[in-house]
């Protein structure tokens, strides 16, 4: 849920100063600053809660913690990749794999309850999903829209 605050919050945020500076309103390039943020918010995450995060990745996958470390990094690069033209067409197909990637970790933490935040099984459990995949969802069709379709 803060992660959809952030965005919406940036977002319409971002819309009105850019109306300000530039005269316009500019969709785009305001939704591209709000996934930004979002981003570096989410890759916070990462840095604060990383053992609480690193429960939600298969047991089959090693080095857990060093895989969350650079999921954080991919969230800091693609944040900044957003936006610089001659990279964003590739940014966002691969963070929109990215958000693809990560569902099966979200629905992991799911079934087992797991609250990433304090490293324990007091979560919200299945209801989470049904809020998560929506969200994902959002977040693939935002990066689309105003990252390839609206460069």
């Amino acid at each position: 849920m803060k992660p959809l605050i952030v965005l919406l919050i940036t977002f319409t945020f971002a819309l009105f100063v850019l109306k300000l500076v530039q005269g316009k309103y500019n969709i785009a390039c305001s939704a591209r600053i709000a996934m930004s943020i979002m981003l570096l918010f989410t890759a916070l995450g990462h840095f604060l809660y990383t053992d609480g995060m690193a429960m939600m990745i298969p047991d089959f996958i090693p080095l857990k913690k060093e895989l969350i470390y650079f999921t954080a990094v991919v969230e800091i690069l693609a944040a900044i990749g957003l936006h610089i033209s001659q990279f964003r067409p590739i940014t966002a197909w691969l963070l929109m794999l990215f958000f693809i990637l990560m569902l099966p970790a979200n629905i992991k933490a799911s079934i087992e309850q797991l609250n990433y935040q304090t490293g324990t099984y007091d979560g919200k459990g299945l209801t989470y999903l049904w809020f998560r995949i929506p969200l994902q969802v959002l977040f693939i069709i935002w990066v689309y829209i105003s990252s390839i379709k609206h460069k």
